[in-house]
């Protein structure tokens, strides 16, 4: 007798993943591979890549996931993906162009944006080339022959589940990344529309996540191994997916480390920063919040060290050269973003005693990667706090990077507050898609996984370190 399963596909900026679990999280196998970008040459600063390709990559690694599992069914399917990516669709459905988070080909009409503050309040986001109205108005200023075709969009997410059931609709956390959405209001925005001139009609009908979006196709359920009755579930943007898995409460804090690290609080209302230095959006789970402070590139950051340091070791070999080490001997300044900033920093590297230290090594390198990541994590908590107030004595956190216990351990030093993370930390987004076809196919919540948590230590010693570190910040800032 065949074992039941669901499938979830997750398009990250760096890799799409397929994995096939059991709804309560467990996961039975797990396929994946770089997303294969193009440099478009109309624009300074953009990336794009072939829908067509991107589909029989999540075929393969369906099968690929299947062929681990072993023996199921999948009932159920959802999909989750990066946020402010998207997909243009033509007339007939076709799928035109994906314009991923790191495609910035509207970079050179943000001044063009009247109404900032305006969008703000709407939107909960400070408009920028990040967002997908304006990688649409990229699209309509210099690629007429997509633009001329272009009738709907979708996320990405959103894009996979229409493959997979035929049907259009935009999730509410995805859309919440558009500029053309109002978080408070639950609704696409006529007046954010018209700033940005794009036609209401392109704006697909909003989705909830957790809702049955259709039957799978049926020419795909021999191919994805499904039941008869297998339905394609919405899901929803990678970081509030990551978020479900910790199954936190409302006030609790949380941080996603990823490509990028979100720090969020779960909010019950709406609440933006008078000084536009946070986002708010709208979370996959009830009609919650979630207030946002990101420090940007930070796991990408330490991956691409991993690679120049040890490119053949595991991560448990960094941690046990991490351990070893008596003291730091470097400091580092990698191009983390503080919410209090306005401009990111354009230079960054290592600083350290000369002559170079005898006891310089390249856990040194990779220590001080981590406490980059740390630091600028408590920045952004600290504008987090200076917006709403957090009373808990712990932080949730989850993701790839929390794999690195020394991590978790600076966290804890610096905000002075256990971090608690679950079981299946790892593969969060992953998780917080099963919790939802859970929900759905069973009607019920499962139960938590087990909690580890990490004690904050020796506060005056990291005091004095995080000092040292905002001066090094200080000083790559100056340079040009």
């Amino acid at each position: 007798m065949m074992n039941e399963a669901c499938m979830v596909v997750d398009i990250g900026t760096g890799n799409a993943r397929v994995a096939v679990v059991t709804t309560g999280g467990e996961l039975l196998g797990v396929a994946r591979e770089d997303v294969r970008y193009e440099k478009d040459p109309l624009y300074p600063d953009s990336i794009y890549f072939d829908p067509a390709l991107l589909w029989q990559q999540i075929l393969r690694l369906a099968g690929a996931a299947l062929q681990q599992a072993r023996g199921v069914k999948i009932r159920a399917f959802t999909a989750t993906s990066q946020r402010e990516g998207i997909v243009l669709l033509g007339s007939s459905g076709e799928s035109l162009i994906g314009l991923p988070n790191i495609d910035h080909r509207g970079r050179e009409w943000e001044d063009d944006i009247v109404e900032k503050q305006r969008v703000y309040v709407l939107s909960g986001r400070w408009p920028s080339s990040l967002f997908s109205a304006s990688k649409l108005v990229g699209i309509r200023n210099r690629r007429q022959e997509i633009w001329d075709r272009l009738a709907s969009f979708v996320s990405i997410s959103d894009w996979v589940q229409y493959k997979l059931s035929g049907a259009i609709r935009y999730e509410h956390s995805q859309a919440s990344e558009t500029l053309l959405y109002d978080v408070a209001g639950k609704c696409w925005s006529p007046e954010l529309s018209e700033l940005f001139a794009i036609d209401p009609g392109m704006l697909p009908p909003l989705a909830t996540s957790g809702e049955v979006l259709g039957p799978l196709l049926p020419a795909l359920t021999d191919e994805l191994a499904a039941a008869p009755s297998a339905i394609v579930i919405v899901g929803g943007a990678d970081t509030q997916l990551a978020i479900e898995s910790t199954q936190p409460s409302v006030n609790d804090m949380v941080i996603v480390s990823g490509t990028t690290t979100p720090i969020i609080k779960l909010m019950d209302k709406y609440v933006i920063d008078d000084a536009a230095r946070t986002w708010t959006s709208r979370h996959t789970y009830g009609n919650s919040f979630v207030l946002e402070a990101n420090a940007g590139v930070t796991g990408l950051n330490y991956q691409r060290l991993k690679e120049i340091f040890y490119p053949h070791e595991g991560y448990d070999v960094i941690e046990k050269e991490l351990a070893a080490m008596s003291c730091s001997q470097c400091v580092a300044s990698l191009g983390s973003l503080i919410a209090d900033e306005r401009a990111a920093l354009t230079r960054g590297g290592f600083i350290f005693n000369v002559p170079v230290p005898q006891d310089l090594t390249r856990a040194s390198f990779v220590w001080a990667t981590l406490w980059d990541i740390a630091c600028s994590i408590r920045e952004n908590y600290k504008t987090l706090c200076a917006v709403t107030s957090h009373d808990q004595d712990h932080i949730w956190a989850c993701g790839g990077g929390m794999q690195s216990h020394t991590l978790r351990q600076l966290i804890a030093n610096l905000l002075n507050k256990q971090v608690w993370i679950r079981t299946n930390f790892r593969q969060s987004s992953v998780v917080g898609g099963a919790f939802i076809c859970s929900r759905q196919l069973k009607g019920s919540e499962q139960s938590p996984p087990a909690v580890d948590s990490v004690q904050p230590q020796d506060q005056q010693h990291f005091t004095a370190l995080y000092e040292e570190w905002k001066r090094t910040r200080a000083v790559f800032r100056k340079i040009v």
